[in-house]
């Protein structure tokens, strides 16, 4: 469950983008400062905010080691900050003085990326701070960027919709029209999926003015060039998306919206196939509505937080507390009974995933959690609730009948101690890990086969790759499968 912790209310303009390192949050506004706070106890860091500015600052990150921080502005500069005492390092000038929307550095912390509103791209040497090669996408604004993660290119997004992805010398690989009204925000898995010897394909998000987020497929080969394929759009705004972020972990993906909204989309599936399946029936759930524009959206890295900022000049920070890694605040089936135990918020957050947003305040106002959701007639919805509208009682009545049906097609509900946390299927060879936690033995090792050295549950490092058989945890899921009535979806053949 995704709880709000924390909300920061120190910036006197609206917030444009928050970043996270180790140790630290940025964030910065309209008010031409960045701040910075600990990520221990939110509290502000003893020299910020960061002044020098002469305009609004638009975008704000971290170098991989946290040590350095860039920020870019209006004023067509990037500066680069010493996140240990506040010190700035550099002030790098776009050299046609447009204002500077977006910037990021390199994996290897080896490049600084900035794109300015004429369309401009500048490629940063981090070690001399001198300019190292530069470009210009043909239409835009640039708006966008985003790395990956072994840092051999990055993508940049533009005002005309264009994404177009650039190789680590600033040779323009590929570019392909993907929003019609314009990206706002794109970011790159960190989940690199590998095919052959030579090819390396990554999992990326982009969304835009359309009011649409769609996820690609990223080809990237040393000989052949790189190639963008379209796999799915994400539904759930009714507004245009400003926003995107995956988790540190890719499993999930969080975006936000003119339509006040933030929705988590949750997946813990990392074959390509499997992936791309399982975002297309993304299970998600608005699960905050603010009073302004969500205009930025990031995940911590290794701890289970979110951070969200707003036209309404805060930053919100989110925990999320369940067991599986960076589950949030989801809703997981529409069965009987996870419906008619949905809170008020729950039954909030299904009415905007359903396009029925004009009736959250009455149903706000009327207290309606699941168990009265599913008691709804027409009769209630005209007389007690006061919805006038012939259409609007309808298309609720259909929905709820829909969630009905649902209900009573729902699959049995398994014990969540028996599905796997990284693919959340049930496990047929359970084994326990260093972290003490257990996982479906082959998953786990496909985990660890990808160069990873941390638990998928805490993120933290593994003091060692050796599995025990779970034998009792085998045992107590046979049992339960041999005890499920023969034809469920549960029972064994």
């Amino acid at each position: 469950m995704a709880t709000l912790i924390r909300t920061l209310a120190d910036h006197s303009d609206d917030i444009n983008y928050c970043a996270f390192s180790s140790s630290c949050l940025a964030t910065c506004s309209l008010d031409k400062t960045v701040r910075l706070y600990s990520l221990s106890d939110f509290s502000e860091l003893p020299y910020s905010p960061l002044r020098g500015h002469a305009y609004a600052v638009h975008c704000c990150c971290f170098s991989p080691s946290g040590h350095t921080l860039a920020s870019c502005s209006t004023d067509g500069s990037t500066m680069v900050w010493d996140t240990r005492d506040g010190r700035r390092l550099a002030v790098l000038p776009q050299p046609s003085s447009s204002p500077v929307r977006v910037c990021r550095f390199s994996p290897e912390s080896t490049y600084l990326v900035s794109g300015a509103a004429d369309g401009s791209v500048v490629l940063w040497n981090m070690q001399s701070l001198k300019l190292y090669r530069s470009g210009n996408v043909k239409d835009g604004s640039l708006v966008a960027c985003a790395f990956s993660p072994n840092g051999n290119f990055f993508v940049t997004g533009s005002s005309c919709g264009d994404l177009t992805i650039w190789d680590d010398k600033m040779k323009c690989l590929y570019n392909e029209k993907a929003h019609d009204l314009g990206v706002t925000c794109c970011d790159i898995s960190s989940l690199p999926i590998s095919d052959g010897e030579h090819e390396s394909r990554y999992l990326m998000a982009s969304c835009g003015q359309d009011s649409q987020i769609k996820l690609w497929l990223i080809s990237f080969a040393d000989f052949l060039g790189a190639e963008l394929k379209y796999k799915c759009t994400l539904s759930g705004h009714s507004a245009p998306v400003l926003a995107c972020a995956f988790s540190y972990d890719g499993q999930m993906l969080v975006s936000g919206s003119v339509d006040k909204c933030v929705i988590i989309y949750e997946t813990y599936n990392f074959s390509v196939s499997l992936l791309i399946k399982h975002f297309f029936n993304a299970t998600f759930h608005t699960f905050v509505f603010i009073s302004r524009y969500v205009t930025t959206c990031a995940f911590a890295p290794c701890v289970l937080l979110l951070a969200t900022g707003s036209m309404d000049k805060t930053v919100n920070i989110w925990q999320f507390d369940r067991k599986e890694p960076y589950s949030g605040n989801i809703i997981q089936n529409e069965s009987k009974m996870a419906v008619a135990n949905w809170s008020e918020e729950d039954v909030l957050a299904w009415l905007h995933v359903q396009g029925l947003t004009d009736l959250v305040g009455i149903f706000k106002m009327n207290n309606i959690d699941g168990k009265e959701l599913l008691n709804l007639t027409k009769e209630s919805l005209m007389n007690e609730l006061k919805i006038e509208s012939l259409g609007l009682r309808s298309k609720v009545l259909r929905k709820i009948e829909e969630l009905r049906m649902k209900m009573e097609s729902a699959p049995v509900a398994i014990p969540d101690e028996f599905l796997c946390p990284i693919t959340r299927e049930l496990m047929k060879e359970p084994v326990i890990a260093a972290d003490g936690y257990s996982y479906e033995k082959e998953a786990l090792e496909n985990w660890l086969s990808s160069k990873r050295r941390s638990s998928p549950m805490t993120n933290l490092p593994l003091p060692s790759v050796l599995l025990t058989p779970n034998r009792s945890l085998k045992t107590a899921i046979s049992r339960w499968l041999e005890s499920q009535p023969k034809g469920s979806d549960a029972a064994p053949p």
